[in-house]
């Protein structure tokens, strides 16, 4: 399925019902007395989380949704029949705005966590309401309300402990495949990955970790070049920040220089997002020779003056993976359930 992390729905909940203007009508029982019932009220709509989800795909052709009206009250007192909610689903990590007014309503975070995005009207009142000792026989009644009607932003940011980043052919959808089930393109030329993709990391039962592969970031990424902006936004809610790098890149270019790069714009992008926990990791360290590895694995940090953690792998050969994953773990459990804010 296509990934989709934008859309724009209207939402319209269902008005209430109109009350009744009824009289008793009862053999042997002359002026009855006013009995008219209540309107039902009107349909709401909420959004609820589904974990099986990962895409706004859906709502590229859906995007009216409507409740159904509450039933108007009948003599005897019978209340309208109320109208069923319109429950709509989507994936987890899902923030939802008001497009008129910029206001947030909330975000979906968690499986079945439910959101009310537009209120059902309320049912009017029946003429029973409104017998009084001087107004015996009334035949006032209300109306139902309207139901609240807006239109909705929908944004998908993919939840995910660790975020990869990195340039093109950086070797992250390599990686990601090396070390979870997750199977996005891998080949031999730059923007394989057009869109973000998740894996789990286990290590072994109860730790295992969330992990995603973002488009590769191209110089100029903040101002929209490349797939940039778009999926920048994606890293916003991870903890910990993989940021790989060629150590042998094909056109020669300078490692050194790709790094501090990206990073002016992390920078230029979220001033958060740069300072946010990140370790460097050199990748397919295999296309050296092997007696040059810890030579040029010197040389970049030496030059970058990296203070951080630092990790040599080459996810073809399957070198140096366990230790990085195991850091990782480690350093997610020392982290523990630290909850990052969407800007």
């Amino acid at each position: 399925m296509k990934f989709v992390d934008e859309a724009s729905i209207t939402v319209v909940a269902g008005k209430g019902g109109s009350g009744s203007a009824s009289f008793r009508r009862e053999k042997y029982i002359p002026r009855g007395g006013p009995d008219g019932g209540d309107g039902g009220a009107g349909g709401s709509i909420w959004l609820t989380g589904d974990s099986g989800l990962n895409t706004l795909a859906d709502f590229r052709h859906a995007r009216h949704f409507k409740a159904r009206n509450g039933q108007p009250g009948q003599g005897g007192q019978r209340t309208g029949k109320s109208a069923d909610d319109v429950v709509i689903k989507v994936p987890l990590g899902t923030i939802v705005t008001n497009t008129e007014t910029g206001e947030r309503f909330g975000e979906i975070t968690e499986h079945e966590q439910r959101l009310l995005v537009a209120r059902g009207g309320e049912g009017g009142r029946g003429n029973v309401h409104f017998k009084s000792s001087v107004n015996r026989a009334p035949r006032q009644f209300t109306q139902g309300t309207a139901g609240e009607e807006r239109g909705l932003k929908l944004e998908l940011r993919v939840l995910a402990d660790v975020g990869l980043l990195g340039f093109p052919n950086a070797g992250k959808s390599t990686l990601i495949s090396a070390v979870s089930a997750a199977r996005p393109k891998v080949a031999d030329y730059p923007f394989t990955t057009l869109y973000p993709n998740l894996g789990v990391v286990s290590l072994e039962p109860g730790r295992s970790f969330v992990i995603a592969d973002i488009p590769g970031v191209i110089e100029g990424a903040a101002e929209g070049a490349g797939l940039g902006l778009r999926f920048l936004k994606h890293l916003q809610r991870t903890r910990l920040l993989l940021h790989l790098v060629d150590i042998a890149p094909l056109d020669e270019s300078d490692p050194v220089a790709q790094v501090r790069l990206l990073e002016q714009e992390l920078a230029r992008f979220d001033r958060s997002l740069a300072e946010r926990p990140r370790w460097l990791v050199l990748t397919k360290i295999d296309q050296l020779d092997p007696d040059r590895v810890d030579t040029v694995v010197a040389d970049v940090i030496d030059r970058l003056d990296w203070r951080g953690p630092w990790f040599a792998v080459s996810a073809v050969a399957r070198r140096g993976l366990e230790r990085l994953t195991g850091s990782v773990m480690t350093e997610l459990e020392r982290l523990g359930d630290t909850a990052l804010e969407s800007e």
